[in-house]
């Protein structure tokens, strides 16, 4: 069972697509929005969620006070799931902006033109990694100058290959998962 860790949708259940995704456990997000939190980086932020599968990540960060989500997920079971949670979520949060992109992260980038706060990038553990830098390298000309971006990949993953434009500020382990912290140089 997912559910909504705190804020105004809080305690609230999530549905989880049945096959294809991965959700990140109630622990670490537990600890990662602690860490957001403190950091004041969620009040008001521009999130997107890309490979968002039930939409648990960004939709965690509208409940604490985010004022918009990009969930992007390819997968039209996941999609229709995160969709039901956008929903259940929004009646708790009705100001929150929530939109769920049904298209590849990389498409939703090359596709838009609005900055971003907070990503968080959950791809399938098996992604490649030519094309995990693919997407942070579409990613980079759309974050605010301040921005956070979340990258969770399992622990025996290499660290993400960022572009000159990213820096990975420090990182994370919880058992099979490692997040790394990255932001604009």
């Amino acid at each position: 069972m997912t559910r909504i860790i705190a804020g105004a949708a809080g305690s609230l259940t999530l549905l989880v697509p049945d096959a294809g995704t991965r959700p990140t456990s109630d622990r670490v997000r537990e600890s990662l929005f602690g860490a957001l939190e403190a950091a004041d980086l969620l009040q008001g932020a521009a999130v997107a969620d890309l490979y968002a599968g039930s939409g648990a990540l960004g939709l965690e960060a509208v409940s604490r006070g985010a004022a918009s989500a990009d969930l992007v997920e390819r997968a039209p079971r996941a999609a229709t799931v995160a969709e039901r949670n956008v929903r259940t979520v929004q009646r708790a949060v009705p100001a929150a902006a929530v939109t769920v992109h049904r298209t590849t992260a990389d498409a939703f980038l090359r596709a838009g033109s609005s900055a971003f706060d907070l990503v968080f990038i959950d791809p399938p553990y098996d992604i490649a990694e030519p094309e995990l830098a693919t997407t942070l390298d579409l990613l980079a000309p759309r974050l605010s100058r301040d921005a956070v971006v979340i990258v969770e990949r399992a622990t025996r993953s290499p660290a993400p290959a960022l572009p000159d434009s990213l820096v990975s500020s420090r990182s994370k382990r919880y058992g099979d998962t490692t997040l790394w912290w990255v932001s604009p140089r």
